[in-house]
Parts: C-alpha cells; sequence; structure tokens
C-alpha cells in the first residue's frame, strides 16, 4: 500500500505548512486551484503532502490519506461493497489523477488512481 496524496485540512494553512516544512524539510509550492487550493509538497517516495483550509462551513479540520490503487472505481465499488459510504465519487484532477473519498465507521479515507 502507498499514500499518493497526505491531505490536512487546516484552518491556518500557512502555519501549518510553516510548521511541516521545519519538522520534514519540504518546500511547500503555491496553492493548486485543482487540490482545492491547496500548497503542496513533494514526498521522497513520489507522493504529495497537501495542506488547504475548508472548502464549506461545515468542513472540519482533518487529515486524510489517499491510497494509490490502479482502478480507483473497483476499489470505490470494493469500499461501498463493504458497507463505506462513497463521500466523493471518482473525480478527475487535471494534471493529478482521479480522487475518490469513502467513509467508514465514520473515519474518511480517500483513493487515488494516477
Amino acid at each position: 500500500m502507498k499514500i499518493q496524496y497526505l491531505e490536512i485540512v487546516t484552518s491556518d494553512v500557512d502555519a501549518t505548512c510553516e510548521t511541516y516544512a521545519l519538522l520534514h524539510n519540504v518546500v511547500f509550492g503555491e496553492r493548486d486551484p485543482f487540490l482545492g487550493g491547496a500548497r503542496t509538497a513533494k514526498l521522497t517516495h513520489g507522493g504529495m503532502l497537501g495542506v488547504r483550509g475548508p472548502l464549506r462551513d461545515t468542513e472540519m479540520p482533518i487529515v486524510r490519506h489517499y491510497i494509490l490503487v490502479e482502478d480507483i472505481q473497483e476499489a470505490v465499488d470494493a469500499a461501498a461493497k463493504s458497507g463505506a459510504e462513497v463521500a466523493v465519487p471518482p473525480m478527475p484532477l487535471p494534471g493529478h489523477g482521479t480522487c475518490a473519498i469513502v467513509i467508514q465507521h465514520g473515519v474518511e479515507s480517500g483513493f487515488w488512481q494516477l
């Protein structure tokens, strides 16, 4: 299993980026509109770390992992079959791949297909 994208939703994007940059020696770029305005940093294993603000008033701070999969629809279908709620069906992100989010027993997980 490989984490392709680690997403942090926070009310203070810049402070969070500063902390992660100092702790983990990563460099964050400018906001990416295709990733909800997240500032991203490349990770040594090829994945990315993204830090963004909430996209709606009801979105709470969260850390969400996106697991790299070969067939995102197959992964979403398997999660749904096991009882997960499909919160975000497969959605293309120009220049990045396709992502989806499922929620099972209150835990949000993502899938990512390149």
